[in-house]
């Protein structure tokens, strides 16, 4: 017999404001507690599928603003004008093809809400979490113009301490979070960087 996880707070509010999935609250959190994004930013979004951060990053910076998503899945949204979107492997992307996506500017913010597909055994799928986050940081490292923001999904472990001191070498401020819609029994945590300070 299939499980189906029963519908929790987050899941009936997502529904109730037409986003396809509950992690948009984790999101919406990020940005009240940091002051991520801003009207007229431009912001790519790793691991956008189905696109409920992509929804809520658009109604964020405006028409004046731009989102390109990343992922291998297709989205479930309906994108206007200001949007872009490619389904591709963010470990073989070009860093520069994403780049064409802004017009060839720099982007304000980078975003990643990429996940492995889980194997079930904890050290592994910890190692997976931690591969996805750093292949985000070397592609905000090299798309973010300088006083950049990023914000990064990974699954606690003793590989935090790393995650937190590759981004400290590059941003002026690093705060990890775990916002309250992450789900009671999940490891996950975000780490949001500002200020990138455009080093090698």
């Amino acid at each position: 017999m299939t499980y189906r996880r029963k519908p929790d707070h987050y899941t009936r509010l997502a529904r109730e404001r037409s986003y396809p999935a509950r992690s948009v609250f984790k999101l919406e959190e990020i940005d009240r507690r940091t002051g991520l994004l801003h009207r007229g930013d431009r912001v790519l979004d790793l691991g956008a599928s189905p696109g409920s951060w992509m929804k809520y990053i658009l109604e964020r910076v405006g028409p004046e603003g731009l989102v390109a998503g990343v992922d291998l899945s297709p989205l479930a949204i309906e994108l206007p004008s200001h949007a872009r979107f490619v389904e591709t492997d963010v470990f073989t992307v070009d860093p520069e093809a994403l780049r064409g996506l802004s017009g060839g500017g720099a982007f304000d913010v980078v975003v990643s809400d990429l996940a492995p597909k889980t194997t079930g055994i904890r050290h592994a799928d910890q190692e997976l979490s931690w591969e996805l986050f750093a292949r985000a940081v070397f592609l905000a490292c090299r798309l973010l113009g300088r006083g950049g923001a990023f914000t990064g999904k990974l699954f606690y472990s003793p590989r935090h301490g790393d995650a937190v001191a590759l981004l400290d070498e590059r941003f002026s401020s690093v705060k990890t979070l775990q916002p309250r819609a992450v789900r009671r029994e999940s490891k996950e945590i975000f780490i949001v960087a500002k200020g990138y300070q455009n080093v090698s």
